[in-house]
């Protein structure tokens, strides 16, 4: 996977941004993107955009090139929930290896906060609902991940408290970061005093609303003299994909994260002991224990204690999501997604100040759509 380099990266600030578009959270992030190479607008060839519920439009990619004056060789609108930024990177990684394009730029944004109704991209997640047997009976997104945490718990007793230490792990990251959209101190007691969203989960258990642009552009690996950065490497990727609807799912203890990650580390010749920091997709804290497991960081039943533990803060055995995750940092669509694997270049390229992991060469990142459905697993590395 030598052929593909992440060669430059931008995130916006997450939050309340009533000011900002969808498009214009697009622009912000591909510009920012673009100059971080040390490219210009012309020099991009291929475009991919993700989706938007605030600008839901059958061709996203080609509305955003409009917007920004751009005619790629190759445009695309990709849409895998929140496995999109790492699904696109994995599109991204094979038009450069095989020459049909040079720089990739990939962009995601939404401004799901503030342009939307109170409560609108709720309503509008779980209408993507099996049409015959959920959503006639009103299951929303956090009580299918509730039904995943009540399973997990009674299997491997995971308990609330392991719960709380993920949500606490990842407001302590982003206080770190001066982009995050909550950068409040969160303790353990209030996560577990929040408000019950769907049992087990509380509020704090759940990941944030947020507006928000992020964007990469991927190049080819010799056009390394054309960069303003060392590139980040393509080592490994892969895909898991196991159902759709959580009552088609053959499991809700596993998922298609163990087949991606297993691909995306034999692509890359690694193991998960050799990850120095990982940035892995956490819609709501059992997210992220449950694909920790599956993914072979942790023992089944260990990712809980060792969170409590301390395992995935910046001085523990894994520093996981530590720009704050969904869970603090922000979600906004795709661009949840995008802010991991953002998150992870300049962990790699030592550039990421106060959140900075020592001695970073190798990085893990993971993506997931619908009620752990589509997956795909990235592994970069320091060039």
């Amino acid at each position: 996977m030598a052929g593909a380099v992440i060669s430059g990266v931008h995130a916006t600030r997450a939050g309340a941004l009533p000011e900002e578009s969808c498009l214009s959270l697009h622009a912000q992030s591909a510009s920012g993107a673009v100059a971080d190479a040390g490219l210009r607008l012309e020099d991009v060839d291929g475009v991919l955009c993700a989706y938007s519920f605030t600008e839901p439009h059958l061709m996203l990619s080609s509305v955003f090139c409009e917007y920004m004056g751009l005619q790629p060789a190759f445009s695309s609108a990709i849409q895998a929930g929140g496995a999109t930024a790492c699904i696109m990177l994995a599109h991204a990684a094979a038009l450069v290896r095989s020459g049909q394009c040079r720089h990739v730029l990939l962009v995601t944004g939404d401004n799901r906060l503030t342009g939307m109704p109170k409560g609108g991209a709720v309503a509008a997640l779980a209408e993507v609902g099996h049409p015959q047997f959920e959503r006639p009976y009103g299951i929303s997104v956090p009580a299918a991940y509730g039904l995943v945490a009540q399973r997990y718990m009674h299997d491997y007793g995971v308990t609330p408290q392991a719960l709380a230490a993920v949500a606490v792990t990842a407001r302590a990251h982003a206080m770190r970061h001066p982009k995050a959209h909550r950068r409040d101190p969160l303790t353990p007691e209030m996560v577990a005093s929040s408000r019950l969203i769907a049992a087990p989960l509380r509020l704090h258990d759940c990941c944030l609303v947020s507006d928000g642009g992020a964007a990469l552009v991927v190049s080819a690996g010799e056009a390394a003299a054309d960069l303003r950065r060392p590139p980040v490497a393509v080592l490994g990727l892969g895909q898991g994909h196991t159902h759709e609807h959580i009552v088609a799912a053959p499991s809700l203890t596993s998922f298609g994260c163990k087949q991606a990650a297993a691909r995306a580390f034999g692509e890359a010749g690694v193991t998960p002991a050799d990850i120095d920091v990982a940035e892995i997709y956490d819609s709501f804290t059992i997210t992220l224990l449950v694909e920790l497991e599956s993914m072979g960081f942790f023992e089944r039943g260990a990712a809980g204690p060792a969170a409590l533990a301390g395992a995935l803060t910046h001085g523990g055995q894994l520093p996981c999501n530590t720009h704050g995750g969904l869970l603090s940092y922000g979600h906004s669509g795709a661009a949840g997604g995008m802010f991991h694997i953002v998150e992870a270049v300049q962990q790699l390229r030592g550039e990421a100040e106060e959140r900075q992991v020592p001695g970073a060469e190798l990085a893990f990142v993971h993506g997931d759509g619908g009620i752990l459905s589509a997956h795909c697993s990235i592994v970069l590395g320091r060039s």
